[in-house]
């Protein structure tokens, strides 16, 4: 399969904070990877960095065999987004905000706003003919996800999907990303703090602390890794990132 995702000797620093170090990953074509870590460890400065927001201090990036430092304008027209706190133009209604990315994108306006309605039939969008500043987070989250598989990426990136999402709209958009994935080979890269989310669909996970990545394959090979073959990923995970403590603290907190 082919690499879709390449990022080699990734870093970046922030004054003498060092976010990310040494960061090298390998996605493939149709493939679902979760990119899990603690609050600060680097998850979101990464997922900027292979979206072409942030550049990096040291490494590179190619997306689709295209180098982001010379072609960035290509990538981005191949490529979606969806941050955990969505930014929109708030003077605009829903609708006006699908046009203006249709228009953006040069996509066919006849196909994509047919798309476009089935994506906002499915999970249940009703309040586009309302202003943006009027949403709720929620209503933000479901827009912009709704706008970025409209456009049928050939990557899609994810940053905490589900946050802000109702059960029903969670569930839709996981089983959404599964046929993406499976029949048209989009590649997806997603952070998450919902571990069983993870853990159910996710192909592969990537687990960072402190802003290197400390572990990496499918559920069964960290398994293997860690010598306890029986563990959910959210027992390997707490074990890899240091918080196997919690029991201890529960005792404290009964004494």
């Amino acid at each position: 399969m082919s690499e879709i995702i390449q990022a080699e000797n990734l870093k970046k620093v922030f004054g003498k904070k060092v976010a990310v170090e040494d960061l090298n990953l390998n996605v493939t074509s149709g493939e679902i990877y979760g990119f899990l870590g603690p609050n600060g460890a680097g998850k979101t400065t990464t997922i900027k960095m292979l979206t072409g927001i942030l550049m990096p201090t040291e490494g590179s990036v190619r997306i689709l065999d295209l180098d982001m430092t010379t072609d960035e304008i290509k990538i981005k027209r191949k490529i979606a987004f969806v941050p955990d706190e969505p930014k929109m133009y708030d003077n605009l209604k829903g609708w006006e905000f699908a046009n203006f990315l249709m228009e953006i994108y040069g996509l066919d306006k006849e196909e994509t706003v047919k798309r476009l309605d089935d994506i906002c039939k499915a999970f249940e969008i009703d309040f586009l003919e309302k202003y943006i500043s009027d949403y709720s987070h929620g209503m933000r989250q479901k827009l912009m996800l709704a706008v970025s598989l409209m456009r049928k990426p050939k990557v899609l990136f994810l940053d905490e999907p589900t946050v802000g999402l109702d059960a029903r709209s969670a569930k839709i958009l996981k089983l959404w990303l599964r046929k993406m994935a499976d029949e048209n080979e989009t590649t997806i890269f997603m952070t998450t703090h919902v571990l069983e989310i993870a853990e159910k669909m996710c192909d592969r996970i990537g687990i960072i602390k402190d802003g290197k990545l400390i572990a990496e394959g499918t559920l069964e090979e960290l398994r293997k890794k860690s010598g306890k073959t029986t563990d959910s990923l959210e027992d390997l995970f707490l074990e890899l990132t240091g918080g196997a403590e919690f029991g201890d603290i529960i005792e404290q907190l009964n004494d």
